[in-house]
């Protein structure tokens, strides 16, 4: 895949904001996991505890192909006892989607994620949902993220993850706003003269044994094949 149509991106939002239910229904567009497939919602919180809690405590990243493009989503935790875990996630990606709550305000802890990803130079994408319920005061919530982001109004996608309405709009302007990927080699800079990367997960296969995720930031792995021959006498 060609990094000029890969997108890397996370989400962070509060408690109780339905971010893991927009997670679910990217999935579901994306074609990433079949409705039939969902036994049950949340499937980026992959541990017992989080679907039990109705929480993220651990990054989860996942690939999805839309339109030609390579989407690479985190769903990051929210809580500030994880702050590491979020400044990781957060780390790894070049845009984030900030998701509000139309019936609340923005958070504290959602503001602290915020200026870790400030400070980690992304741009974010900010998306007010639950506009369908009674209680949803857009216009008040649009005005909060302005102040905060300095944004346009024209900026703010109003969603509703439970009932589908504009979460294809959310992909559309991931593909549109978020930037590409950037890998510097030493021609371009000589100050990336070595390999330098991030390896912000991994997870156990009992086939492939340890699989990591891995942001590179200058030069590239090529994949190779060494093969070891034993003589027995």
């Amino acid at each position: 895949m060609e990094l000029s149509k890969i997108r890397n991106f996370g989400i962070i939002a509060h408690i109780d904001h339905w971010k893991s239910t927009l997670a679910d229904r990217l999935l579901e567009i994306t074609g990433t996991i079949e409705k039939r497939d969902m036994k049950h919602g949340q499937m980026l919180d992959t541990m017992e505890l989080e679907q039990e809690r109705w929480i993220t405590i651990k990054l989860q990243p996942v690939k999805m192909n839309y339109k030609w493009y390579e989407l690479n989503i985190i769903d990051t935790p929210w809580h500030v006892d994880f702050q590491y875990e979020v400044s990781r996630s957060l780390a790894s990606v070049e845009w984030a989607l900030l998701i509000v709550d139309a019936t609340q305000w923005i958070e504290a802890q959602t503001l602290s994620n915020v200026y870790i990803a400030i400070e980690q130079n992304l741009d974010i994408i900010p998306v007010i949902n639950k506009i369908d319920l009674p209680a949803a005061d857009v216009p008040r919530v649009e005005e909060e993220i302005i102040n905060l982001l300095g944004c346009d109004k024209e900026d703010i996608i109003a969603i509703s993850a439970k009932t589908w309405k504009n979460v294809e709009q959310v992909l559309e302007e991931v593909i549109k706003k978020v930037k590409h990927p950037k890998v510097y080699s030493w021609e371009e800079n000589p100050e990336h003269q070595e390999l330098k990367a991030l390896v912000f997960d991994s997870q156990y296969d009992s086939y492939r044994w340890v699989v990591s995720y891995v942001k590179i930031f200058s030069w590239e792995i090529k994949k190779r094949w060494y093969f070891t021959f034993f003589k027995y006498k």
